[in-house]
């Protein structure tokens, strides 16, 4: 079957298969759905993949280990018509990664590295699959751009699909779009938690120290900062003078020593502190304080070296709990000042986020998106792009050679600049008292 599209000529797609990867967020299904019903409108089939990439990676040929059910589902207009509201992932997720193997572009003609990629173009391509969307984060970004690009070591005449990608994180720490699918939903999720701990906190003269989200930049920490009236707010792209020590590492295999960057606590604690005993003078006895869970990748190595790292190869920064870490040391260095004790809670918020009743707003955006992956590949017949929009929710197509990196292969995070309107609008908000 061929969408009866009269853009498509000959971009037609038959059968598109879409995949979501990577943790969940607010509005995916608004994108799922969007797009689905954009390809089955116009008489194209539709497959979601089921938990990622996880049933094709050791695909051996043989079709009939792909269950209908198991693998993929046959998606039908009943199946996503209404949904777009819907919690969760009516396809699942997971968080392999095929191309982890590839570090440089000359590594994708390895038969042994490029094997879990080609095995899934095979997979997709016996399926009948013509065009792969692709929703997830920098990671998933980075395997669709890798599936992108093995193509080109197939034979002639091979079959080849094509391939957008749709951003997602509520992190909002992408390049090409200003603002990702659920991070507005993601943002008032963690405000409200933050405005109740907030009283909780005037009501018993305490202090909560709160993790966020928020792995490589700040948005979501600054945000939910913002909104839920915080009064400090600290990111990885706050980490400067004081906030930054130098800190030598010795390899234990090879006894090479490399010296980095590291959070330096102490600092982090004394501006703390001092904040707290501003607020004491001022007769306020309480407080919020939002960290960005990134910056437990910076804490010392003592903290980071026996950490387990996900397929991605990073670390797991829920067993880390900087918050409950940074307030025990606040609690110990203002007693230490004042002679007086002082409560200071430290937790992690987050995981509520991420399948919370989406916002109007991500809906919106969400289903943009989706509809642009048809747009993109029908309509503008277009392969090796990232949907995207601006302004008042226009669609733009940003190609991959410009969110990925020549050498690595690897994608641009997107952080918040210090010195920005945005990043001075919190500073501006926060307590005024000095907290340097």
């Amino acid at each position: 079957m061929t969408c009866n599209s009269s853009h498509a000529n000959e971009h037609s797609i038959r059968r598109v298969a879409i995949v979501f990867s990577g943790g969940p967020a607010p509005a995916a299904n608004a994108v799922i759905t969007s797009a689905a019903v954009s390809f089955l409108d116009n008489g194209c089939e539709v497959i979601g993949l089921q938990n990622g990439y996880s049933h094709f990676l050791e695909y051996n040929g043989d079709v009939s280990t792909l269950q209908a059910g198991v693998a993929y589902q046959q998606l039908g207009l009943d199946d996503v018509i209404g949904k777009r509201n819907r919690r969760g992932i009516i396809i699942g997720t997971a968080r392999a990664n095929p191309g982890k193997a590839i570090k440089q572009p000359s590594d994708l003609a390895d038969p042994e590295k490029n094997r879990q990629l080609l095995n899934i173009c095979q997979a997709l391509a016996d399926l009948g699959v013509d065009a792969l969307i692709s929703i997830g984060g920098d990671d998933t970004l980075r395997t669709a751009n890798l599936i992108h690009m093995v193509q080109e070591q197939l034979p002639a005449g091979t079959p080849r699909m094509r391939v957008v990608h749709l951003p997602k994180t509520i992190d909002n720490d992408y390049r090409g779009i200003d603002f990702t699918f659920g991070y507005f939903t993601a943002v008032g999720v963690l405000a409200d938690e933050i405005k109740a701990l907030r009283a909780d906190a005037e009501a018993t003269g305490a202090y909560f120290v709160c993790e966020t989200m928020g792995r490589k930049s700040g948005w979501l920490a600054y945000g939910a900062g913002i909104a839920g009236e915080a009064n400090l707010i600290v990111s990885l792209e706050d980490l400067e003078g004081a906030l930054v020590e130098d800190e030598t590492i010795v390899d234990e295999a090879t006894g090479v020593e490399t010296t980095v960057s590291k959070l330096n606590i102490d600092a982090l604690v004394d501006k703390i502190v001092r904040m707290i005993i501003a607020r004491d003078a001022q007769r306020k006895s309480y407080g919020t304080i939002v960290l960005a869970e990134g910056l437990a990748e910076a804490l010392p190595h003592r903290y980071l070296k026996d950490l387990p790292r996900d397929p991605h190869g990073h670390i797991s920064i829920g067993d880390l709990d900087i918050g409950k870490i940074i307030s025990k040391e606040v609690m110990k260095e203002y007693a230490e000042r004042t002679g007086r004790k002082k409560k200071v809670n430290g937790l992690q918020l987050g995981y509520e986020s991420r399948c919370s009743p989406p916002h109007a707003f991500d809906v919106m955006l969400g289903s943009q998106l989706g509809v642009g992956a048809y747009r993109a590949l029908v309509e503008e017949g277009i392969n090796g792009h990232m949907v995207s929009v601006t302004g008042q929710l226009d669609l733009v197509y940003v190609p991959f050679e410009e969110l990925v990196h020549p050498d690595t292969l690897k994608t641009d995070v997107r952080h918040i600049n210090p010195g920005s309107d945005f990043h001075r609008l919190a500073r501006f908000l926060e307590t005024k008292d000095e907290i340097g």
